[in-house]
């Protein structure tokens, strides 16, 4: 009879310093693990067990949520929906490639920083799968038809490819220089959501002490719920709190990434109630005022866009197979004493 024997956990002391995150101490796998070992690996207590199902049941959640809405009578029919349904592809996509790359991490330290370009690539995409329902459904009035919105889709299209390339190049200095590897990062994913939310900030800025006599313009209480996990977000990805007070008390329970990745969903799911009260209550004025978006340029530049992104993490793949084994981004110097990790 076949047994499988779950793999042996290593100390930050015991593996390489491309793999050490900040504040994390024990739960590391193998850094040569096996494909076999990464998925036995998600079975048992590891500090990424929890990254990697905070993420793949979210997956299946938001795919429901997106054959129940297209499964509707007439929904696809229908052109008013369709950026809706754009919008979920990718926010099926994002988690799903977060999974992905939290379990096969630990194949070498290559394979690590390509499962986490495909990752910065999927988010890139969910970055712009939110432009097409706010452009739709969520420009301010005085906005409709101006320069912005016929210029928001395309913008955001070419956000997604700052976004990706430099997040992906961000991994290129961490080591040496941790804390200008941070800064990129947070860019990247910070700046496409500032401008894709920038809508919702000008209606929120015109609603500010008017309650709810703001006609068209109203916010759901779903939008601020969205922007306040957004918040959350960002402030869990850049503190690495509690763990960084704490370091090896939440190793495996309780770090800044698992809270980052349930901010993360949690914000994606009141988004996308957000975008359906918008959808519900903005729709008869904004049938007086724009014609629908048609599909096949939306599918366009969303194919377009995922073409580009796929070239940019080529080439940075291409890039990182060149380098030499020696290159400290493939292994890093030994540990400080096995008291520090980086940031990832």
């Amino acid at each position: 009879m076949l047994s499988l024997k779950l793999p042996q956990l290593l100390q930050v002391h015991q593996v390489p310093r491309v793999f050490w995150e900040d504040g994390i101490m024990s739960g590391y796998r193998h850094p040569t693990s096996s494909a076999l070992d990464c998925v036995l690996s998600s079975f048992q207590m590891t500090n990424e067990t929890v990254n990697i199902w905070t993420h793949f049941l979210p997956t299946w959640y938001f795919l429901w949520r997106l054959l129940a809405l297209a499964g509707g009578p007439g929904f696809r029919a229908e052109p008013y929906h369709w950026p809706l349904l754009i919008f979920l592809l990718p926010a099926c996509l994002y988690p799903f490639a977060s999974c992905c790359a939290h379990t096969f991490s630990s194949m070498s330290p290559r394979a690590r920083h390509i499962c986490y370009f495909l990752d910065y690539g999927a988010l890139s995409l969910y970055s712009l799968g939110c432009a097409f329902p706010y452009a739709a459904y969520s420009m301010p009035a005085s906005w409709l038809h101006g320069r912005l919105h016929q210029l928001f889709v395309p913008t955001a299209a070419l956000n997604s490819f700052l976004c990706t390339g430099l997040s992906c190049y961000s991994r290129f200095p961490e080591l040496e220089s941790p804390g200008l590897s941070k800064v990129l990062r947070t860019a990247a994913f910070a700046y496409p959501f500032l401008f894709d939310n920038l809508p919702l900030f000008y209606r929120l800025g015109l609603c500010w002490g008017r309650g709810r006599d703001c006609g068209q313009e109203a916010l759901s209480t779903s939008h601020g719920y969205h922007l306040l996990c957004a918040l959350l977000t960002g402030f869990l990805f850049t503190s690495h709190l509690p763990e960084r007070l704490a370091p090896g008390h939440f190793d495996y329970i309780g770090h800044s990434h698992q809270l980052f990745h349930i901010c993360a969903v949690l914000g994606t799911h009141f988004q996308l109630e957000a975008v359906l009260a918008d959808m519900g209550s903005r729709r008869a004025w904004l049938a007086a005022q724009e014609p629908a978006l048609g599909l096949v340029g939306t599918l366009v530049t969303l194919g377009l866009v995922v073409a580009g992104n796929l070239l940019i993490i080529a080439a940075f793949t291409a890039s990182l197979l060149r380098a030499p084994g020696s290159c400290p981004l493939l292994h890093g110097g030994p540990p400080e004493g096995g008291t520090r990790a980086k940031h990832q």
